[in-house]
């Protein structure tokens, strides 16, 4: 039976509240978002291991870029020549990885419980939890907060009718915002709370579809 991931939070918020973690299930009260991305082996939840992590902070209308996290990982032996394809990461590229035990540890002290941005972020948070849970006995219980959701919701809002698209690329390229080291977990991660700024402090692009 699969448990609603709100369900589970409260269950999970209930066993850990004393723990050492007991501030990750406190309600946020600031105002900063965490943007976030990870680069695995596979788009499969099931069979995707951590390659990389980005991270970086946004208050307000700021993108904190000296408050980031950028880990890369021990390469896993599911790293192959078709995973490669996906993500441009070859097992040279991480020769100076950490164990995926540090690399949680330290992703879970930088969030905290603010919340999670991410382009596809459900996908991130679904391949994290798979590896926190055993370790930690809980999933991230942050909110989440989609990008192409934010993107979708305003542009439709200004131009009524039409599909809109949410490819990557294309968010970017109508916001304005380059690309920073593209398929790179930080660059990703600073380029997803660029854009989110953009949609939620500056000028909303003129679209039509």
């Amino acid at each position: 039976m699969i448990i609603p991931r709100s369900i589970r939070r409260l269950t999970e918020k209930r066993q850990h509240r004393e723990g050492p973690w007991s501030e990750l299930f406190e309600t946020y009260k600031g105002d900063e978002v965490v943007s976030l991305d990870c680069e695995t082996t596979s788009l499969d939840v099931k069979q995707a291991e951590i390659l990389s992590i980005g991270a970086v902070r946004i208050k307000g209308r700021k993108v904190i870029t000296s408050e980031r996290l950028d880990l890369k990982l021990k390469p896993p032996k599911s790293l192959s020549g078709d995973s490669i394809k996906i993500h441009k990461i070859r097992a040279s590229d991480l020769a100076d990885g950490i164990e995926l035990d540090d690399a949680l540890e330290q992703l879970l002290a930088f969030i905290g419980n603010r919340p999670i941005l991410g382009y596809y972020v459900n996908f991130d948070i679904r391949v994290l939890d798979k590896f926190i849970r055993p370790r930690y006995g809980f999933g991230l219980p942050n909110k989440a907060i989609e990008l192409s959701h934010v993107y979708h919701d305003i542009i439709k809002w200004k131009h009524v009718g039409g599909d809109v698209d949410l490819r990557f690329d294309t968010i970017s390229s109508k916001l304005d915002i380059p690309m920073l080291e593209r398929h790179t977990a930080l660059g990703d991660a600073i380029t997803v709370a660029l854009m989110y700024v953009r949609l939620k402090y500056g000028v909303i692009p003129n679209t039509s579809y």
